[in-house]
């Protein structure tokens, strides 16, 4: 009932070699990374963490993307080379395994980073980052206190400008109040009597 025929298993042995040898191509390369979208305020350090599985020693590539603007961070082969840009040089430290740190983050840095790992076989495969930069609250609420005080001082001397006025209006009118009225009042003084003394 079953016939088999010997070129039919040969085939399907074939197949299935190949089909395994373009899986374990297609998955040599493995990233993994626990966040893949970070949030950050300007001047925080950030730590693009991620977990590359290969085999052999990869190359491992960092390069920023925002609009249209597409820069290369840097790369480095681990234990044998590390090649980090003029733009990132003072920023950037870049770890053994494969993930990067990147300090005193600027509202600029944010994007879009991605990492491409690359087998000495040629072999490649990319993972992508998500960065926002927010701009640091505290340079808002200074920018607050300073404007309130700069009001409040305004509306101190305003104040004391009006007491001021107030004093020197009522200095006026009395200064006129007293030049108006008579110097010597003759005034005759009378007995009680009626006779004068």
């Amino acid at each position: 009932m079953w016939h088999f025929r010997l070129w039919d298993v040969q085939d399907v042995a074939v197949f299935l070699s190949i089909a395994l040898y373009m899986c374990h191509l297609a998955g040599a390369i493995s990233i993994r990374s626990p966040q893949r979208s970070l949030t950050r305020s300007v001047q925080e350090d950030v730590d693009f963490s991620v977990d590359i599985t290969c085999s052999g020693t990869p190359t491992i590539q960092w390069t920023f993307m925002s609009g249209l603007v597409s820069r290369s961070i840097g790369s480095w082969k681990p234990g044998v080379y590390t090649n980090i840009t003029a733009d990132y040089s003072s920023r950037v430290q870049a770890h053994g395994n494969g993930s990067m740190g990147l300090s005193d983050l600027r509202l600029q840095d944010a994007g879009f980073y991605v990492v491409t790992v690359t087998e000495e076989t040629g072999n490649s495969k990319d993972f992508g980052f998500v960065l926002k930069v927010n701009e640091v609250l505290y340079e808002d609420l200074q920018y607050l206190v300073v404007t309130a005080l700069a009001l409040a001082f305004l509306v101190g001397l305003l104040m004391l400008s009006m007491w001021l006025l107030d004093k020197g209006y009522r200095k006026f009118l009395a200064w006129r109040q007293r030049k108006q009225m008579p110097e010597n009042d003759a005034t005759e003084l009378q007995h009680l009597d009626g006779t004068a003394p």
